[in-house]
């Protein structure tokens, strides 16, 4: 039905920076929301930011002043840019969305697959 489709991860030293992107496609009536998620060895699933439809976005504290995340609605694209990076974001991330499908009353929640980012010197 909905594919999210990530990009953007890969290698980066300490200090650095990437941007991840997460492109929906199937036939989707409206995306209520978007978001990136991230889970590292050992440890659970963790919220990393997420956007709403009108563009209003919240942050993990841990990801403050160092990651936005913004979204093209045009392109049902949602973007994660990082800065500053640590070691301790290492993980692989996820995208999710909530999206309203033709027909349907109430949003069904989709993911995608992951992409590894690893921050090491």
């Amino acid at each position: 039905q909905v594919q999210l489709v990530e990009s953007g991860g890969g290698l980066v030293q300490p200090g650095g920076s990437l941007r991840l992107s997460c492109t929906a496609s199937g036939t989707i009536s409206s995306i209520n929301y978007m978001g990136w998620y991230r889970q590292a060895p050992g440890k659970e699933r963790e919220l990393v930011a997420g956007i709403t439809s009108d563009g209003s976005a919240r942050n993990a504290d841990s990801v403050k002043g160092r990651f936005t995340i913004s979204r093209d609605n045009a392109k049902k694209t949602v973007y994660l840019r990082m800065n500053s990076l640590k070691p301790e974001d290492t993980a692989v991330y996820y995208c999710y969305t909530n999206v309203l499908l033709p027909g349907a009353y109430y949003g069904m929640e989709f993911w995608g697959k992951g992409t590894l980012v690893t921050v090491s010197s």
